[in-house]
């Protein structure tokens, strides 16, 4: 037998139970940013398609922001007014939290120019408090004793309409940034 299955902890899946928005027209991107006006803690995220082919580029598909219990899911592809979401990513007084954000900042403002104010890479706190892991997977396991699937990660983001298991992956990786974020950040 294999030591290392056999001792692997057996997580219960992380899932995002809250409500879960899809935004694929401007006018519907401010009734959604209502939603998440009052926060001052945001989890981010964003999903791209995948590229399989040596010089296939796609932008980014998907913007994810959620609350505790809102998940506002920005498809990218279909909306041509950012003013909003500009807004948002410029407050400074809003975290923005998430895991590799550095690359989902650049390719957000190949869309749209912002200058990103209260964004938190969570990977640096893991790594100045000596923890074992720095993605969101190995992160959610070892602060949060729960697991994330992965199974969405390499679905078609730009397909015209999302399966319900693209919008649950989606606004649980964006959310457990959050919760992320308040367990290494108890009193903030």
């Amino acid at each position: 037998m294999n030591d290392k299955l056999d001792s692997a902890p057996n997580f219960d899946r992380a899932q995002f139970k809250g409500q879960i928005i899809t935004v694929t027209k401007d006018e519907q991107i401010a009734p959604a940013i209502d939603l998440l006006k009052d926060q001052l803690l945001i989890g981010f995220d964003t999903e791209t398609k995948p590229a399989f082919k040596k010089g296939e580029f796609y932008n980014v598909s998907l913007l994810q922001l959620a609350s505790d219990d809102v998940a506002v899911l920005f498809r990218l592809h279909f909306l041509k007014d950012f003013s909003l979401i500009k807004i948002i990513f410029e407050d400074k007084h809003v975290v923005k939290a998430g895991v590799a954000i550095r690359d989902d900042i650049k390719a957000l403002q190949k869309l749209f120019h912002f200058t990103p104010h209260g964004f938190v890479e969570l990977s640096e706190i893991a790594k100045e408090r000596n923890m074992k892991n720095f993605g969101l997977k190995g992160m959610t396991e070892e602060i949060l004793n729960l697991t994330l699937s992965k199974k969405a990660k390499l679905s078609n983001w730009e397909a015209h309409d999302l399966k319900p298991d693209q919008l649950q992956y989606a606004a649980t990786d964006a959310w457990i940034g959050r919760k992320l974020y308040e367990t290494l950040n108890p009193h903030s």
